[in-house]
């Protein structure tokens, strides 16, 4: 004898539960999605008020005040050689002794106490 059972492969209440299942996990996945798109345009807002600069943009800046630096260095080296050429030049031309420039006279006003 075979007894029919309730929860056989053929249960209809079954499928009714699996079908049920699977439209609201169908259902959950659109909710994910939705709040993805919006959490990700909440983020791309918040970004944008921060007045951030893009990556590109900052190495471009970045590359630029590398240059920037290294030609001063060079400048100042070229200044230093350009100094060290006048110095000597113009030692010969004064004589043994160098000296030191003359300061600029300033004058002084007293300043006052109130």
């Amino acid at each position: 004898m075979t007894s029919s059972s309730p929860f056989g492969p053929n249960n209809p209440l079954f499928d009714d539960m699996a079908r049920v299942a699977s439209g609201a996990m169908g259902a959950f996945s659109g909710v994910r999605q939705e709040v993805e798109v919006l959490f990700r345009q909440q983020m791309e807002r918040f970004v944008a008020s921060l007045n951030l600069v893009p990556r590109d943009e900052f190495d471009a800046m970045a590359d630029l005040a590398r240059s920037a630096a290294e030609q001063v260095e060079a400048l100042n080296a070229r200044v230093a050689t350009l100094e060290a050429a006048l110095g000597a030049a113009a030692a010969p031309s004064t004589g043994a002794t160098s000296a030191a420039p003359e300061e600029p006279s300033v004058q002084r006003t007293p300043e006052s106490t109130d």
